[in-house]
């Protein structure tokens, strides 16, 4: 399916396995630049594993389909070459990292995308002052940058240390799962707000999600889907989200 001219990410029947297990049955999904969708639907209907085929997780294999970004297929590419290319994953549940500084981690994330780009690298020192500024908007202290990668981070912490790489690593397309997940109240409003920050008309992002109140606080999605089952079964607007919230997702298999 197509909702843009100017496609960014373009997947033409899926099929993904875990091992013996197939978990995407058939996936046609597509973005266009500047675009916003919502994926929604139960636990175990295929949102994260979409999320991580995208990205490169080594742990699936595509059967069959491809996933071209910006025109080109990216199924043979590893990871960080995805990432290099203009991709980023939020994850569910970021990992910690021990014995490595989120001021490092960040800075070796932030120059090898320059680096793939031929783009000025930024020595520690310019960098500390450019990851200053990203982190007041974010509602994050500089202790942080300090800190060892999520170690000993509460969810809220570990989310905003997610949405602190998206601000500097500026993809093309991101991709957050979950970002809502374990995040109160306060801190939902602060991501979100951040989030909206970031997005422009030459970014695109994907929100997969199992409730409406992050939708309710980031921009308003473009088209929302609704996943089941390792497919998509209903693409809608916004008051899709409103019916979901109303009926579950029982009404979709009457």
């Amino acid at each position: 399916m197509s909702y843009s001219n100017n496609k960014i990410l373009d997947i033409t029947n899926l099929y993904v396995r875990c091992g013996s297990v197939q978990i995407l049955k058939g996936i046609n999904f597509s973005i266009g630049s500047g675009e916003t969708h919502a994926i929604m639907g139960p636990n175990g209907s295929g949102k994260s594993t979409l999320s991580k085929v995208i990205a490169g997780h080594p742990s699936y294999m595509i059967d069959s389909g491809n996933i071209e970004f910006e025109g080109k297929s990216i199924i043979n590419l590893e990871p960080d070459d995805r990432a290099k290319q203009g991709i980023f994953l939020g994850f569910q549940y970021p990992v910690e990292i021990p014995g490595v500084t989120n001021a490092d981690f960040l800075r070796l994330s932030y120059n090898s995308i320059k680096a793939e780009k031929s783009e000025k690298q930024l020595d520690p020192l310019e960098f500390f002052e450019l990851v200053n500024n990203k982190i007041d908007f974010i509602g994050m202290n500089s202790s942080f940058l300090t800190r060892n990668v999520n170690e000993g981070f509460s969810g809220g912490e570990k989310k905003k240390n997610e949405i602190l790489q998206m601000a500097l690593l500026e993809p093309k397309l991101a991709i957050l799962d979950e970002t809502d997940s374990g995040l109160d109240i306060d801190a939902l409003k602060i991501i979100s707000n951040a989030i909206n920050q970031l997005k422009n008309s030459n970014n695109s992002i994907i929100l997969i999600t199992h409730y409406k109140r992050l939708l309710d606080y980031i921009l308003v999605p473009d088209f929302v889907h609704v996943m089941q089952k390792g497919k998509i079964i209903m693409t809608g607007d916004y008051n899709l989200v409103a019916k979901l919230e109303k009926y579950g997702y029982e009404w979709l298999s009457n």
